[in-house]
């Protein structure tokens, strides 16, 4: 067990220095003077130099290089080309609302997807199972702002108009300040990415259960007079577990690293919102901390998914 996990930090430990070479190869080389844009368009030659001097890009791009990743182990991903402030208190700064974004909705759309996905695997072709996934195609095919701006016009738009407040149109209060304010701000957006990717967990989980229901050590235990919720949900949810880990790995490593249109739609200044607005603005440094960010939630969700399948499943410890 031990030497697995060790065998896949080192493996979590190539991929982030792999990303890091894309990263900084692809915006440093990348065509355009950071110097020029902190100087502004109209500085001198002597100021233009003292500024590339200053962000260490008149030395070689290798010597960058260990610059960068040297002070990127430590935390450091440098200066915001806009506003001065240090990389890592941007991104620091960020973290509570898209944690809480992410986290809740995470909940919600476990507890939304699975159920669904078990009662359409239990009860194939019946009217459950027609409805369960008439919802689930319904949702998928929603883009996420659609169905962001429906719900606010539901949830938000129609009561506002007959004189009471449902929910908030958006912003983010701060855990710290009272859960019931927190979570009441973060209602509508944990129910639409929750409604999004419940959709996509029920399809999943009724796949998987449909194929583990027919399998022969399903029928034995029917067959041995063990009760139908034990046959379902002992063995052949379970079986179905490994899966359903791999996909939430991934998809919250994902979400971690920004959930973009959802944070435009409610105004949460998360990751994503931060993403954006550095891209908009070519505030390099910001750009390479968010997806080295990005990088290291998949990384690490991928390594707990590792993990987990090996307490899941007891064969796999050899």
């Amino acid at each position: 067990m031990i030497k697995q996990v060790l065998r896949r930090l080192l493996f979590a430990a190539i991929i982030l220095f792999l990303l890091s070479i894309f990263v900084f190869g692809l915006f440093y080389i990348a065509p355009g003077n950071p110097a020029r844009l902190i100087a502004g368009e109209k500085a001198s030659q002597e100021v233009l130099d003292q500024v590339t001097r200053n962000l260490g890009l008149d030395k070689p791009l290798w010597q960058q290089y260990i610059t960068f990743i040297t002070n990127a182990f430590q935390g450091d991903f440098g200066i915001s080309y806009r506003n001065q402030t240090p990389v890592t208190d941007l991104i620091v700064s960020r973290l509570p609302v898209t944690f809480s974004l992410v986290g809740g909705a995470v909940v919600i759309w476990l507890l939304i997807g699975v159920p669904l996905g078990v009662v359409s695997a239990t009860h194939p072709g019946t009217w459950k199972d027609r409805l369960a996934q008439i919802l689930s195609q319904l949702f998928i095919s929603f883009p996420s702002f659609v169905l962001g701006m429906f719900l606010l016009y539901m949830l938000y738009y129609l009561p506002k108009r007959n004189g009471f407040t449902l929910f908030p149109p958006g912003g983010y209060t701060k855990l710290g300040d009272g859960f019931i304010g927190w979570a009441w701000h973060m209602a509508l957006p944990w129910l639409t990415l929750a409604l999004l990717m419940a959709a996509l967990y029920q399809r999943l989980t009724r796949a998987e259960m449909i194929d583990v229901l027919g399998e022969d050590y399903i029928r034995t235990a029917r067959a041995k007079g063990i009760s139908e919720n034990r046959v379902i949900y002992k063995h052949g949810l379970r079986s179905t577990l490994t899966v359903l880990t791999t996909q939430l790995g991934a998809d919250i490593g994902s979400l971690l690293s920004g959930s973009i249109i959802i944070e435009q739609v409610f105004g949460l200044q998360g990751v994503g919102a931060l993403a954006v607005k550095s891209v908009n603005t070519q505030d390099r440094p910001v750009i390479i901390g968010v997806v080295l960010l990005g990088g290291f939630f998949i990384v690490m969700m991928n390594l707990l998914v590792d993990i987990l399948h090996v307490a899941l499943e007891p064969t796999l410890r050899r």
